[in-house]
């Protein structure tokens, strides 16, 4: 019979250390703080939270009968607020297809920037030390010249009798096909807002693909992997904070740019910008035109959560 081995008593954890409180910070400090906080924050208050609240206070208000709003109390002395401008854009479908429609053309916009953008970002961020400035030179060049000259040169390029149309219904016509029109139409509209906002995609993942450790591609190549899983494996999802970031820089101008579907689209490339632009200078219906822009502006704050949510970086469990 063997002998019973005592059982030895385990030992017992030693406890965790408290963490210790962080010092708070020293008169100075919070001094520097305000300072650097402090500007930044004076600006959102001016220039966005007040606008805003202004804003919905005049979504709730009655249009004047010759523009502007309707005083706050009525002669009886009561608010006269209401809700009818609410009601006018949940019941008319006509303007949910509109935002829908310029929801479309800014994920179309964001896709295609994305696409032209990464070739470029790459390019750039694998020249030599030299060349980069020149060529980031190059990609905000676009900006020394009126935005609005540059759309209308688009004009030109898409108008009827521009080389590229006659050249494109010329080769239509060798396979059958009707003569088509560039030029206000949807294709032209996103034409403009791409080229507009490229530049915008390219500087965030260039900025992003800038920082990559090329020891982690060579490693993956002496293991065997090819061009693309190098790619598809290691440099794209290293470069998805730029991603997001680009796509939000896109799609939120995109989404509620009015100069260039005015230019460019015509009565058929009329986007939500449009619509809130004409409420306001034209039919001088400021409380509707409120209602779309705070719907334009959640759909924007919408979009840019998301692009912050997704940036984060993952925590491994």
């Amino acid at each position: 019979m063997s002998e019973a081995v005592p059982l030895l008593p385990s030992p017992r954890p030693s406890p965790s250390p408290s963490p210790s409180p962080s010092p708070s910070p020293s008169p100075r400090g919070r001094l520097a703080r305000w300072l650097i906080s402090g500007p930044p924050l004076v600006y959102l208050l001016i220039f966005f939270a007040i606008p805003s609240l202004i804003m919905v206070f005049a979504s709730f208000r009655y249009a004047g009968d010759y523009g502007g709003l309707e005083p706050i109390f009525d002669a009886a002395g009561k608010l006269n607020l209401t809700i009818e401008s609410y009601t006018r854009f949940a019941s008319d479908f006509i303007y949910t297809a509109i935002f829908l429609k310029s929801l479309m053309y800014a994920l179309i916009t964001t896709f295609c920037c994305l696409i032209m953008a990464y070739p470029v970002a790459i390019l750039i961020a694998r020249s030599a030390k030299k060349y980069r400035d020149l060529l980031i030179l190059l990609v905000i060049l676009p900006f020394w010249s009126n935005f609005l000259i540059r759309v209308y040169a688009w004009m030109i390029i898409l108008g009827p009798q521009s080389g590229l149309t006659r050249a494109l219904n010329y080769v239509l016509g060798l396979v059958g096909v009707q003569p088509v029109t560039l030029l206000f139409t949807a294709f032209s509209v996103i034409v403009g807002l791409v080229y507009v906002h490229l530049p915008f995609m390219v500087l965030p993942l260039y900025a992003n693909l800038e920082k990559h450790d090329p020891a982690l591609l060579d490693a993956a190549q002496d293991l065997g992997a090819s061009a693309w899983q190098r790619f598809w494996r290691i440099t794209f999802p290293l470069s998805l904070p730029g991603v997001y970031a680009g796509a939000a820089l896109v799609f939120i101008p995109a989404l509620g740019i009015f100069a260039v579907s005015d230019i460019l689209g015509g009565t058929g490339g009329m986007m939500i910008g449009n619509v809130i632009k004409q409420q306001f200078l034209e039919t001088r219906d400021w409380p509707f035109g409120s209602v779309l822009s705070i719907v334009l502006t959640v759909a924007a704050l919408a979009v840019a959560g998301v692009a912050m949510l997704a940036s984060r970086p993952r925590r491994q469990g």
